[in-house]
């Protein structure tokens, strides 16, 4: 049905197929608004980005969410995150099922607030921006990293794309970057079994090379045209694969300003610049380079925060003797990926560190070669510009929440916005995420709480965010928050909020209580507890250390929920010991995959009739909000810790 409709909805105002552009979109993965030369870099080698930024025109106010999964699918729809539900990078876990709630709508006494939930998967019934153009006759292809649903009915094949490389789970590249891959055709994607159409190239094969290839051999195959190339790179994600011949380069440099200096992130960009400039050259190369709209941006601010020291995950590594994360420290020692310097913080925060991005346009002819815009745009509205060049019509059953900014590339005109929103819902126990909203050259943040608290800044004046202004202008953050709210309400926002359940008495008496543990029993692991969070780490060997709880006369089946928080991710089960048994043969155990970063809820079903006896929680290092046993029939138990 949404084929048929595609196909009778829309109209090319152009009289013939072949003359129409077309469209390459290159996504990079984590680069952040300094991460070139051409946006300031020092120390990065970005040559041919550069160039074409003599071709393009270059947004300064461009941004994009914190995180990965929110940004593509906010490419692909057209949409907000608050309204298309991926608000965190969790696309590559399992999809919730259908009539799956995403936001509670009651918690425990003791608890403040209410947490939602990000879908893992980009919704099938949305018409994506590649539906759109197969169906106007585009030739369309996807080539890279997906991170939009684990399953085959979410990947790429099923939301418009002809041709699809890519594999799953990714929230990295398959072989750490190197040949071989590892992908299998056919299986149950999870853990370290990727499932997908990539296919091992020679022993030791540069996964971004590939890419390029891949990239070339498509645009051989349709230079007839048109055509949309969708190459969302690798690069420069974790786990920092790089060509060691770069990096020793890299190595020996010396950014001037001191910002910069990181030998293997210069690598991993060299490698991402070369993928770009092969794609160039091959439309030069077959006369289609004035006929293709180009755009380039990234799916989130640089990463300016793993593998320095302190921080579990890095924790976890030395502790593990990680051969990666010596070969970090023996090239760039205790540094980040990146700075964003004079941006404040990076990927994973609402600053501008975290949401603002390079973006560059280019097509001959209609495009003034290196100028450049103030306009504030985003990934909901690359959709809407694409087609809005193209003179294809929206397709009337979607949903857009993105403006075409044709008349600001085309220069016939500005972009008439009152506001721009970002949506990140997710954070730690004092602050629950938050939202901000840019209106001109004001920032209002607002961050989810019990109360909420505001930030506001003056980016023009303050673009490092170090002078909040919301004490001295009420007005402003009056006038702004009033918009935040018309943004949630538009958008069906699953924001955070208070929980009516609440009562501060039952608060106080679970931060009174005797025992911190709320009498589960640390084993191999030390478990602390600080403002309600239960902090976990492992005292023996990875994997060994859990927690216990006797679970008295509750019987089977149970589900049991945990709302977790781990730095490095991992796996981890739960085990059901009836009547305290220690013959393994009768321990009921269930697995369950801890995303790394930001908090997420685990749901496991103990599907075992009979007494659940003791329960032994196992999770990699991290934090655990509450955990819940709830079974079929009688009384739930929850911990908040």
């Amino acid at each position: 049905m949404k084929s048929l409709l595609l196909l009778s909805s829309f109209v090319l105002l152009h009289s013939s197929s072949w003359a129409q552009p077309n469209v390459v979109l290159f996504l990079v993965d984590d680069m952040g608004w300094m991460d070139s030369g051409v946006y300031g870099s020092k120390y990065y080698e970005t040559p041919n980005i550069d160039k074409f930024a003599t071709r393009a025109m270059r947004f300064t106010n461009a941004y994009s969410q914190p995180l990965c999964s929110p940004t593509r699918g906010s490419i692909l729809s057209g949409q907000y995150t608050a309204r298309h539900g991926i608000t965190t990078a969790s696309g590559h876990q399992p999809p919730q099922p259908a009539g799956h709630v995403f936001l509670a709508e009651t918690g425990p006494a003791n608890a403040p607030m209410l947490m939602p939930e990000s879908k893992n998967y980009l919704e099938p019934a949305q018409i994506t921006l590649a539906e759109t153009l197969k169906g106007a006759g585009y030739r369309t292809a996807h080539i890279g990293k997906w991170h939009l649903g684990l399953t085959q009915p979410y990947w790429p094949e099923q939301q418009g794309f002809d041709v699809a490389f890519h594999c799953h789970p990714d929230p990295g590249p398959p072989g750490e970057y190197f040949s071989p891959y590892g992908v299998l055709l056919d299986g149950k994607p999870g853990g370290k079994t990727k499932v997908g159409t990539i296919t091992d190239g020679p022993q030791g094969e540069y996964i971004v090379d590939r890419q390029a290839a891949e990239a070339v051999k498509f645009i051989n195959a349709n230079k007839g045209g048109p055509f949309f190339l969708n190459l969302w790179c690798y690069g420069v994600h974790g786990p920092w694969g790089h060509k060691e011949e770069y990096t020793k380069y890299f190595a020996a440099k010396k950014d001037p300003s001191g910002r910069q200096g990181n030998p293997i992130m210069a690598s991993m960009l060299k490698s991402v610049d070369e993928c770009f400039g092969r794609i160039l050259a091959e439309l030069e190369q077959q006369g289609i380079a004035d006929n293709t709209i180009i755009i380039f941006t990234s799916d989130n601010g640089g990463n300016a925060h793993s593998n320095v020291p302190g921080t579990g995950k890095t924790e976890a590594a030395e502790k593990n003797k990680s051969e990666f994360l010596a070969d970090w420290r023996k090239w760039a020692g205790d540094q980040p990926p990146t700075m964003n310097t004079p941006l404040r913080d990076g990927k994973g925060t609402l600053y501008e560190g975290g949401t603002r991005v390079p973006m560059m346009w280019a097509w001959a002819g209609k495009i003034r070669p290196a100028s450049m815009s103030e306009a504030v745009v985003g990934p909901i509205d690359i959709y809407p510009t694409v087609i809005d060049l193209l003179g294809i019509k929206k397709p009337e059953q979607q949903v857009f929440d993105g403006v075409s900014y044709a008349k600001v590339l085309k220069g016939d005109g500005e972009l008439k916005r009152e506001a721009y929103f970002n949506y990140h819902p997710h954070g730690g126990a004092n602050r629950a995420g938050g939202v901000w909203v840019r209106s001109g050259d004001f920032k209002l943040l607002r961050w989810f709480g019990n109360p909420s608290t505001h930030e506001l800044y003056n980016l023009r004046e303050d673009l490092s965010e170090a002078h909040d202004l919301a004490a001295t202008m009420p007005d402003k953050v009056k006038e702004l928050d009033a918009l935040i709210d018309d943004f949630l309400k538009d958008t069906g926002a699953t924001y955070p909020r208070p929980n009516p359940a609440y009562k501060p008495v039952a608060a106080k008496v679970a931060a009174t209580k005797t025992d911190p543990l709320d009498a589960w029993k640390e084993r191999q692991c030390k478990a602390t507890v600080s403002a309600g969070i239960l902090t976990m780490k492992s005292t023996g060997k990875a994997g060994t250390g859990f927690l216990g709880h006797g679970m008295a006369k509750m019987n089977g089946p149970a589900t049991v929920k945990m709302r977790v928080r781990s730095e490095a991710g991992g796996a981890g089960k739960i085990d059901s010991l009836p009547h305290g048994a220690a013959d393994p043969s009768v321990v009921h155990s269930s697995a369950v995959e801890v995303k790394a970063g930001d908090w997420q809820e685990l749901k496991i079903e103990l599907g075992d009739k009979g007494p659940l006896g003791t329960l032994r929680v196992y999770l990699p290092d991290g934090e655990i909000d509450f955990i819940e046993v709830a079974p079929a029939s009688g009384k739930v138990q929850r911990w908040d810790f």
